[in-house]
């Protein structure tokens, strides 16, 4: 279990020096779960051992929101301020997020066409 939770995190310390040095736009938790993805298509497939540890984590994942959740709540009256923007920003970027994958999703399946 602690090799896998050792590989994870190497792995986001690798995407994060890379984002950090290379100067990309991308943050380094994203390079990092970019890398695992790479192992995992490497060893074709998640070996039980990560996916144990992966399971954990998700499991746990509600934990990890609580700070961002606090700091929401210290940072509330900024928020009221902006209040319209920020709520544009979020129907705005919903709609076109939706918009986009449905496109995709078309594009990639070919288009609504019938397979045969």
């Amino acid at each position: 279990m602690l090799k896998a939770l050792t590989l994870i995190f190497t792995c986001q310390l690798v995407g994060e020096l890379c984002a950090k040095g290379t100067g990309l736009p991308v943050p380094g938790p994203v390079l990092g779960m970019v890398i695992l993805f790479l192992f995992f298509s490497l060893k074709r497939g998640i070996p039980p051992e990560i996916d144990a540890v992966g399971r954990g984590l998700m499991q746990n994942m509600s934990l990890l929101f609580v700070p961002a959740g606090a700091g929401v709540m210290v940072h509330f009256k900024l928020l009221g301020q902006d209040l319209l923007p920020i709520g544009f920003s979020l129907v705005a970027g919903t709609l076109i997020t939706i918009a986009l994958t449905g496109w995709l999703m078309k594009k990639l399946s070919g288009g609504g066409k019938d397979h045969e």
